[in-house]
This record gives C-alpha cells, structure tokens and sequence, in this order.
C-alpha cells in the first residue's frame, strides 16, 4: 500500500494506492459518497470491492473529498463542483504514473455522480465506469428544499443547513446542486459502464441508475432485491462480484 498526498488548489487530499506488485495494470479510481470516506476499514464497502479487484490483478485508488476523512478542507465548503476538481487531480496524478496503463471510475451515491460527470467531462481518458447506487437524485432533493430528512427554503438558500448524521452544509452545495447537468454530462461518455442499485434503497431512488442506463450510450443496469443504499443485505456478495468483474475485464 503507498500513501498518497494530492493537492488541489492549496488542499492536500489523503489518498492510498494498493496492488499486487509493480507491474504497470490498469487502475480503478473509487469516489466516496456524501460525508463518508474512503472506506479502509475491513469488511467495509469499498474494502472488499478494493480486495476483489486487486486479487483480479487491477490496482486500486482511494482518497478522501475535501472535508471529508484525512483530506483538508470545511465539509461545510463542500459541493459537487469542488468534489469533481478533487477527483480530476487525482486522476491527473494518477496518469503521469508509468505503472498505470489505463484508468477507470467507480463512486458510490454522491461519489457516483462525480465519477459518473468526470468520466463525461474525460471521455477520451477514462476506460470503464461503475456506479453504485449513484445520487443523482440529489438534484431533485435540493429543487425541492430536503436533505438526509432536513428540510429548508428551496426559494431561499441559507447560508448553511445542518445535515443529519452529516454536520453543517454550505448554501452553496444546494445551489450547484439544483442546477447540475448531471445526466447530460455524464452521457458524453460512451465507453462501457455499469450501474447497480438496492431496489430497499431509501435514501436514492433506483429511477437514478435507470435514468443513467438510458443517458449513457453502453450503460447497463442491474437491480438488485435485496440491497439497500449501502449495498447491504442479501445478494451483496453478487454485486460486488459483478462490479468487480465489470471493472477488470
């Protein structure tokens, strides 16, 4: 494992780059969800996919958004836009690498859309996209003055919105986020991706991973029953199969 510091406009991201040896592979770059992390600890969601791709012979990339985790930076000056910024550094210094042959996108919820506009944004650059339970819905949430069950003026944006579980939200994260292109950006990206969802997911809709499968020319989606928005339940181990073996083919 070697740790990784990127900076992004004066920030320093933590990041870690695991594989199996030095051989130059492709890479997966995983993109965290809202308030969460890059999830390192066992038997988390984003260790066993990163096991999984690694025994599979693809290296893997984590990092925490700004204000999140180990990274620098005020959650409360969080939003989709500077999260997006986050990950293109990441991938910028994730390219200049002679190990890395080719480079691919997983998010999971708020992560998945980041990765999911990114990988529009860099549609000559990136190689697969995997998207896990992706919140495009937040978008809707925030037209319509609702996040993680707090509820403010859509019409009047306050300064911040204290979030459930969360903490302090800047406005401006609500403000980006009613206007976000997100399906139309996303769309330009025309290389094999793949959408998956909990159909028990409370928190996103599975309509999201639809709409994804009918904006982006060569998404597939696939449902899953028993699933919630963290991808826990019954039928986890076959989805985290499937991502992994989407992501290393």
């Amino acid at each position: 494992m070697e740790e990784l510091d990127i900076v992004r406009d004066g920030l320093h991201l933590y990041g870690r780059l695991e594989r199996n040896d030095a051989v130059p592979r492709p890479l997966v770059i995983m993109c965290h969800g809202f308030s969460g992390n890059m999830g390192a600890a066992p038997g988390s969601l984003f260790q066993d996919l990163a096991d999984r791709l690694t025994a599979r012979g693809v290296a893997v990339c984590r990092f925490d958004f700004n204000g999140h985790g180990r990274s620098e930076g005020d959650f409360s000056h969080m939003d989709v836009f500077n999260e997006i910024e986050d990950l293109i550094a990441v991938l910028h210094q994730m390219r200049s690498r002679d190990d890395v042959t080719e480079i691919r996108l997983l998010g999971h919820s708020q992560g998945g859309v980041v990765a999911a506009m990114t990988a529009g944004l860099y549609h000559d650059v990136i190689g697969r996209l995997a998207l896990l339970a992706p919140a495009a819905t937040l978008k809707d949430d925030a037209l319509s003055g609702v996040c993680m069950g707090r509820r403010y003026d859509a019409a009047h944006i306050p300064d911040t919105v204290d979030v459930p579980d969360a903490g302090k939200v800047g406005g401006q994260y609500f403000r980006i986020a009613q206007m976000l292109p997100i399906y139309e950006t996303a769309a330009r990206f025309a290389g094999p991706a793949l959408s998956v969802h909990g159909a028990c997911d409370t928190v996103v809709d599975p309509s999201a991973s639809r709409r994804f499968g009918e904006a982006l020319p060569n998404c597939a989606v696939s449902m899953y029953p028993g699933l919630d928005h963290g991808l826990n339940g019954e039928g986890r181990d076959q989805v985290l199969d499937e991502v992994a073996r989407f992501l290393t083919e």
